[in-house]
């Protein structure tokens, strides 16, 4: 079996870990958001494409769910005796090292899909780890800077990168608006479309739809691909009992108008798009409303508690693509 996962970060992850052990010989590509991608300290860092590496190779912070175990903040701590900042955005020594060869063999030439597949020769994920593109796209919010903040411009409208409404922001003031800055100039990365185009079904995990899965479906060609594939297409709802798992879903949702509920974000997908969808087993009420979208769905346990637990959801996905298959 052939399948394709949309990635962002520690949500697809983890999901991933269990999808490995819920059908071990499948040939598993994953297209992992780039939307996070940030220049830090003369360094190109990817966050989610690091958290899947991570996570399936065995490197991972399982307490935080990012970065390195075993981590240390040396170089952190004198970059910020030196006055070098950002302060907010906190890179391990470990972490370092990875940033320093992609960055390396970016200026040397490479691709950004290259360099993720070299990176993965040392942490053997077991799965096809792609970039969604090899241009440079990321996400920006535009929020209303509190003026409380100490940065200039407090008080005022601004854009900020998506990764200092997150961390440094922590997403406390309203996300007004979302927008992933160079995805419609983006094109695929290789071997992008040729995954979807061979593949036996497509996942969505509970990652977040806006800035992770979303920021995927940005790149011109990749929705499309998806649509047209022919093959069933089923996500996990990343939205239990009205709220996110995890992370601010629920901020950005409202930033394009979806309210933060497990039947609103299947239909902001819709049925052109998505052929299943599961719900966690508190929103059983909302079943019948996905499939009144013309979305086949059903109520199982989303809370990925344990590597167990989550197996047993991606079998439910799988199971879920089958019935979609057969109808």
């Amino acid at each position: 079996m052939r399948i394709v996962v949309l990635a962002g970060g520690i949500g697809g992850a983890r999901f991933l870990r269990g999808l490995k052990q819920a059908a071990p010989d499948a040939d598993i590509t994953v297209i992992g958001n780039t939307g996070d991608d940030i220049h830090l300290f003369g360094l190109k860092v990817c966050p989610d494409l690091d958290t899947v590496m991570y996570t399936l190779g065995g490197g991972i912070n399982e307490e935080q769910g990012w970065g390195r175990a075993d981590e240390t903040f040396h170089l952190k701590e004198e970059l910020a005796a030196y006055g070098v900042g950002p302060e907010w955005f906190g890179l391990g020594d470990r972490d370092f090292a990875t940033h320093i060869v992609r960055t390396q063999m970016i200026g040397a030439g490479y691709p950004l899909s290259a360099v993720t597949a070299a990176l993965c020769d040392r942490w053997k994920p077991g799965v096809r780890l792609i970039p969604m593109t090899d241009d440079r796209v990321e996400t920006h919010v535009a929020v209303t800077l509190p003026e409380a903040d100490g940065a200039a411009g407090a008080g005022e409208r601004r854009a900020v990168h998506f990764q200092e409404y997150w961390v440094r922001l922590r997403a406390s003031v309203p996300a007004e608006a979302v927008v992933p800055v160079g995805a419609e100039q983006a094109k695929p990365a290789p071997g992008v479309l040729e995954a979807i185009a061979q593949a036996d079904v497509v996942l969505f995990p509970p990652s977040n739809p806006v800035v992770s899965i979303g920021t995927i479906l940005a790149v011109p060609g990749i929705r499309e691909a998806i649509a047209d594939a022919g093959v069933p297409v089923v996500g996990l709802s990343p939205i239990v009992g009205d709220a996110p798992v995890r992370g601010m879903a629920d901020k950005v949702l409202a930033a394009v108008g979806v309210e933060s509920t497990a039947a609103a974000v299947a239909e902001h997908y819709g049925s052109g798009l998505l052929d299943g969808w599961l719900v966690d087993t508190v929103d059983a009420g909302v079943v019948e409303r996905v499939r009144a979208a013309g979305i086949r769905c059903r109520a199982v346990p989303l809370m990925m508690t344990g590597l167990d637990a989550t197996a047993q959801m991606a079998r439910e996905a799988l199971d879920l693509a089958e019935e979609v298959r057969g109808a």
